[in-house]
């Protein structure tokens, strides 16, 4: 008899991908909107974060609009990760739509569309509207199956009562494939939505709290229904305006949102809409939600841009507007002449302006100790002071880049704790900014195409990248 072989069965665990700012949490703020020293991933910038704080508080509370606010700091001073806090602070009902200014030179579109497509992605309508439903406790469920199969559709009944009344519905095919997906069994409260079908598992009866069958720690008890088994009932449904835009676009349609290929959006589409949301409003049907758009690198954009942004910003209907950059005093895109930031100054003057903070040593320490738990990785104490040093030295990411590979060096070895040697190790296998233009100052002429400079100017320009 030959003999069966099983296939080797494999334990499947879920990838989690750790990102540069995977482990912000929030703004790290208490009631009182002060920052904490440390909290939600957040450290240091306590100014920053507090101002941060009250925008988002009035973005909250719906004062705000048609705002924009800039982060302007050295790089690698946290200016995005204050910008995620803010996402994850502002809750999941408001909008939040993130934008690199570089994007818009890549995308298949004109620029002034992309931006328009960003900020209609930032702001949110909250639609109201009554349907009826049937929300009971399941009694009983009988479902009739055909003798031989094929011959007949399934039919069945589903008993469901409230504390004031009990009714029997009969069940179609389809209506028994709902409740076969939801796992639908006696003692559970469910609500059918009449003009759809769909069913919703509301929780388990109080009144089966005691019964045998095993209950996982997730099961939610709620209370029978009282009144009528069918009442109506007030459905609030959350979406952007570009998502309404897509949706009603003839020459994409609804399959857009999944694909991502929106391409451009006719503008009477869009005042058709604006006016369709308006009249909701004045009925109360419909309530505006202005979002946040954050823009990163917005430094990238040139003139035609800010000008559309100068425009957008006096709209009714505009979103909060959050930029970010690390430029100095430097070229508008597009133009020759200089200005902060790289912004225009019209623009520049309806900013307000956030500015951030080299981080401390103490800052760097807290930073790495984050990021060690967030990358699973433990490390010596001496290990952790000399990368706190090389942060001082070199630069916050350098010192953040440096963990795994230590921790790879750590594990070459077969240690199970990084220690110095391991950093001292990975330090001299990755050259930092400063290192790296060092070594290119003195072998630079043996590269391709390189323009060796002369004279003292050079010099002074290649010390000053050094230091």
């Amino acid at each position: 008899m030959a003999e069966i072989k099983l296939s080797e069965m494999r334990d499947l665990t879920r990838i989690e991908r750790i990102g540069a700012h995977s482990h912000i949490r929030g703004l790290g703020l208490d009631s009182a909107l002060e920052a904490r020293s440390s909290s939600e991933g957040m450290v240091g910038q306590t100014s920053a974060r507090k101002a941060a704080g009250v925008i988002v508080k009035m973005v909250q509370e719906g004062k705000i609009a048609g705002r924009a606010v800039l982060l302007a700091g050295q790089p690698g001073t946290g200016k995005t990760a204050i910008a995620m806090g803010m996402a994850k602070s502002i809750g999941q009902e408001t909008p939040f739509a993130m934008l690199a200014g570089s994007e818009l030179f890549s995308l298949e579109m004109s620029k002034t569309e992309a931006l328009m497509q960003a900020f209609r992605k930032a702001i949110g309508v909250r639609i109201k509207e009554e349907t009826e439903v049937i929300e009971g406790e399941v009694v009983e469920i009988q479902i009739d199956r055909p003798a031989v199969a094929g011959a007949a559709s399934k039919t069945g009944k589903l008993t469901l009562k409230t504390t004031d009344m009990e009714t029997v519905y009969d069940l179609g095919a389809k209506m028994i494939e709902a409740l076969g997906k939801e796992k639908v069994q006696s003692g559970d409260v469910i609500g059918i939505d009449k003009a759809s079908g769909k069913i919703t598992k509301l929780g388990r009866s109080f009144s089966r709290s005691r019964d045998y069958d095993a209950m996982g720690p997730h099961t939610k008890f709620v209370q029978c229904p009282d009144g009528e088994l069918q009442k109506r009932k007030e459905v609030v449904h959350c979406v952007t305006l570009h998502e309404i835009d897509v949706i009603n676009s003839r020459t994409q349609g609804f399959l857009a949102l999944f694909t991502g290929d929106t391409g451009e959006i006719r503008a009477e589409v869009r005042e058709q809409i604006d006016t369709k949301v308006a009249e909701w409003r004045e009925e109360g049907k419909a309530e505006i939600i202005p979002g946040v758009l954050f823009i990163d690198e917005v430094h990238m954009l040139d003139i035609e841009c800010f000008s559309f942004l100068n425009r957008a910003l006096e709209n009714d209907m505009a979103p909060i507007l959050v930029v970010a950059t690390n430029r100095g005093i430097t070229s508008i895109r597009g133009t020759n002449y200089r200005s902060p930031h790289g912004i225009p100054i019209d623009f520049l003057d309806r900013l307000l302006i956030i500015s951030t903070q080299p981080y401390t040593g103490d800052d760097i320490r807290k930073i790495l100790d984050i990021r060690c738990q967030e990358e699973d990785v433990e490390m010596s104490e001496d290990a952790k002071v000399l990368l706190t040093k090389i942060g001082e030295d070199t630069s916050l990411r350098y010192a953040i880049n440096l963990i795994t590979t230590a921790a790879l060096s750590c594990l070459k070895r077969k240690g199970k704790i990084v220690e110095m040697e391991d950093i001292s190790r990975v330090y001299e296998l990755f050259y930092d900014v400063k290192r790296s233009t060092q070594y290119l100052m003195e072998y630079q002429s043996q590269y391709m195409f390189s323009e060796v400079g002369t004279g003292e100017g050079y010099e002074d320009e290649a010390n000053a990248m050094v230091s």
